[in-house]
């Protein structure tokens, strides 16, 4: 393999055909550059350049090799511009999901707001579901992801909702008609569990294996999506702590949502990948912060 000193080298020769010119481009000596081409020459086997006190013209093989260097350097540094580009520049397309209905509004509003900042990039929103929002964002199909707080080995903006726990519990069980319970209730009860792709932090944050005080919590029967989960609760398999906003995006005859009294509340925020901060995503953040601090949204202002 060459060095990208010694293809510049090269390179620059086949253009100038003069050994001074090419140092004075390159910054470098003529010695330098004699020894570099002479190196290359060896490792090839053959002449490349034909050198006299006076010409400097290339073989029938440096030509040849210099018409073939030529488009793939090129390709290469389009390549590198692509990457700048998309690591410094708001521009192009950004990749955003929402998991759960009652993030789809502030996202929405994030969504406006990014636009009217940076007409230049456009914005692909898109659902994803519990069993594939963390692949969504290995894959690099998704860039930013607006779930519940924790979210394992993701980088994470501020929170940009805040909401109560309450226990979703079925429509004719005991606790349904509580104004609220405590959370050391799960011990009673089996706790309907998300799949298993979901990150442990979360699960240990929602579905404890461990009451506060150290009562263990029994397990019941995983639901692979956020309605299969609630469809379990209905079945009387297990009752499931939520976010409060459930009983308004997901309201059920046959579900009950109380209040658990002493539990913290939950936050939603924007995750992503953290080998994936580019501007964009910091710009995306930034305007997501920003409307969440204004309900109202970028519509409303002059």
């Amino acid at each position: 393999m060459w060095e990208r000193h010694e293809i510049e080298a090269f390179l620059t020769l086949a253009r100038e055909l003069h050994f001074g010119r090419t140092a004075e481009a390159l910054g470098v000596t003529t010695g330098r550059i004699s020894q570099v081409i002479g190196k290359l020459e060896r490792r090839i086997g053959a002449r490349l350049f034909e050198r006299t006190s006076r010409t400097v013209r290339l073989t029938a093989i440096g030509r040849r090799l210099a018409d073939d260097l030529v488009p793939l350097v090129a390709g290469i540094e389009e390549s590198v511009r692509r990457a700048v580009d998309a690591g410094r520049g708001v521009t192009g397309e950004l990749r955003v999901a929402f998991l759960g209905e009652w993030t789809a509004t502030v996202l929405l509003r994030a969504v406006n707001l990014f636009t009217e900042r940076h007409p230049g990039c456009r914005v692909d929103v898109r659902e994803v579901q519990l069993f594939n929002s963390r692949a969504s964002l290995l894959d690099g199909s998704v860039d930013l992801l607006i779930a519940a707080f924790p979210f394992d080995g993701m980088a994470r903006g501020p929170a940009l909702i805040s909401e109560r726990r309450v226990l979703a519990v079925p429509a004719g069980h005991p606790l349904a008609g509580a104004e609220a319970v405590s959370v050391e209730v799960l011990a009673e009860h089996p706790v309907v569990q998300y799949p298993a792709v979901t990150s442990a932090e979360f699960k240990r944050d929602r579905t404890p294996d461990r009451t506060p005080s150290g009562r263990p919590v029994p397990k019941g029967p995983v639901g692979n999506t956020f309605s299969e989960m609630l469809s379990l609760v209905a079945m009387g398999r297990g009752v499931l702590p939520v976010g409060e906003h459930s009983r308004h995006y997901y309201p059920r005859p046959d579900v009950a949502y109380v209040p658990i009294h002493d539990a913290p509340p939950i936050d939603r925020g924007l995750v992503w990948l953290e080998s994936n901060t580019t501007e964009r995503v910091r710009e995306f953040v930034r305007a997501a912060t920003d409307a969440a601090g204004d309900p109202a949204g970028p519509a409303s202002r002059t």
